[in-house]
């Protein structure tokens, strides 16, 4: 229970529990956390990072990638694409199974909420104006800043020997908090392949009650822009030698 593959699928279990956690407790009715806002939505999913990473460190997978288009950047980075598929298919998983403990989780509330568009926000993104070419390069941009700044978290320019002990990933968490506030404003910044479309497939197989469709027609955008980030970023730090 202890490897590279256990830490990815608990990590993003984790980080995708307590992110679709914080939306349904701002979104659905009845909820303690009702209509707290946007910025309660990115504090949490900036926490469910820092929980994400810890655990995925915890079990076994010290890079604490959590996202298919980190792992894609790390691969283009360094050349060895050996384990992404491996990766790809825990954090996939591990995105599964966390929607579906959060569904379970509020339970009692999905009845109380009369919108189907708002069911689905619980789970994954939609872009705020609809324009697949602008949406897509909104999700390429927040991606490319994810990997780009997190990779400097941790380079030598930044300092010698790395950040202190248990550092990274608070700072990483910051980061995620940080790039929710400034560009998640257009596509609800998925910035995660895993993260939007695990969770659209929970919703489009759990019985909930009045949920309406997944919005199919969206959901190749916060799956190809993010690759398409973290790819274009990997080819820069490569070329960085960050």
């Amino acid at each position: 229970m202890h490897s590279v593959w256990f830490g990815e699928f608990l990590g993003t279990l984790v980080l995708v529990l307590m992110g679709n956690g914080i939306c349904a407790g701002v979104i659905l009715r009845k909820s303690y956390a009702a209509d707290a806002g946007w910025m309660a939505i990115t504090t949490g999913w900036g926490m469910g990072v820092l929980c994400g990473v810890l655990v995925a460190q915890a079990f076994g997978s010290p890079g604490a990638h959590l996202n298919p288009a980190i792992t894609l950047a790390v691969a283009v980075n360094t050349g060895n694409y050996s384990q992404v598929l491996s990766m790809w298919v825990a954090q996939l998983l591990g995105a599964i199974c966390g929607s579906a403990l959060m569904a379970l989780h509020y339970a009692l509330h999905w009845k109380p909420t009369p919108d189907p568009a708002a069911k689905l926000a619980v789970f994954c993104t939609n872009a705020a104006v609809r324009n697949p070419l602008i949406n897509t390069l909104n999700e390429a941009l927040g991606t490319a800043v994810l990997v780009v700044v997190a990779a400097a978290i941790g380079s030598h320019g930044v300092s010698a020997s790395g950040p202190a002990g248990g550092m990274g990933p608070w700072l990483v968490a910051s980061l995620v908090w940080g790039i929710g506030l400034s560009l998640g404003g257009t596509t609800g910044y998925a910035i995660n392949p895993a993260r939007d479309l695990g969770p659209r497939l929970v919703h489009w197989i759990l019985p909930i009650p009045g949920k309406g469709g997944s919005n199919w027609s969206y959901a190749a955008i916060p799956v190809v822009g993010p690759l398409l980030g973290g790819a274009l970023a990997g080819v820069l730090l490569h070329f960085a030698h960050l």
